[in-house]
């Protein structure tokens, strides 16, 4: 009989506690962001997705045909490098936004300051880097609250509104509750395998990379924790220049789209 009745607790907490896990997850119903790279310096097709983000306000390119730039970089941890792109920034005149997380601005608070002090824009890209797409509503609201709370703590900027989804994951459900929530989400148009910091091949390549896949409108992505691309960033942002691109913020970007046509003016 103890054995029976000892058998019927255990049974019935397991079947409180993995109910309650369903709560908090569910099966994954989300894509990856991906497109096809090219190399004639257009801004990549990217298919069915362009109709999902033209839905939900979301954002990878600037298909004004003008010659911006916008540069991005994803920021999960630290490797001694941020400061020198900050450098460059500086020396510059360029802005960029950093999508960061939990653990860096704990870790890094004083190069969150840092970026918000010279006029970047720290956005964000969850607290812990879960798969949105297989958590609760609730479990996503609370991994962007707790972020911007945190970027709040540690400098001036006390709201972010643009959202990068971890791993770049995502579906039309995701999409939606960040709207929910005032995010817009950016994805990019321009990437490589940049943040293997065991694989970095010198600063050339990094150039090469982006200078092949360089188009008008470019929301470009790359991670602070590459050497090559410290290194590699004033050489790209003299080239671009030079070629007639401008660097401009997700700002400038999001506003011009959002307004009637001719309101908006450089």
């Amino acid at each position: 009989m103890r054995k029976c009745t000892l058998m019927t607790i255990v049974i019935v907490f397991l079947t409180f506690f993995i109910g309650s896990l369903q709560l908090e997850t569910k099966a994954s119903n989300g894509y990856g962001w991906g497109f096809k790279k090219n190399t004639n310096h257009e801004v990549p097709d990217i298919g069915a997705y362009q109709d999902i983000l033209n839905k939900y306000g979301a954002y990878y390119a600037d298909n004004s045909g003008e010659k911006n730039i916008y540069l991005t970089f994803d920021n999960g941890y630290e490797e001694g490098y941020t400061d020198e792109v900050l450098d460059v920034l500086q020396k510059e005149d360029v802005p960029a936004t950093f999508f960061v997380t939990g653990h860096y601005v704990e870790s890094q608070p004083d190069l969150i300051e840092r970026m918000v002090d010279e006029g970047h824009i720290v956005g964000n890209h969850s607290y812990h880097h879960p798969d949105f797409t297989v958590i609760s509503k609730e479990s996503m609201r609370k991994e962007l609250e707790d972020l911007e709370e945190a970027v709040a703590e540690v400098s001036d900027q006390k709201e972010l509104k643009y959202l990068r989804p971890p791993k770049g994951v995502f579906s039309e459900e995701t999409l939606d509750w960040a709207n929910e929530l005032g995010y817009i989400h950016v994805f990019w148009s321009l990437a490589f395998v940049d943040w293997e910091t065991s694989n970095q091949k010198g600063w050339e390549y990094a150039f090469d990379q982006i200078m092949e896949q360089i188009h008008p409108g470019a929301v470009m992505l790359l991670h602070t924790v590459s050497a090559d691309n410290a290194e590699a960033l004033e050489h790209l942002i003299t080239e671009l220049k030079a070629q007639g691109y401008t660097f401009r913020s997700l700002d400038d970007f999001v506003l011009k789209d959002k307004l009637p046509e001719g309101i908006y003016g450089y």
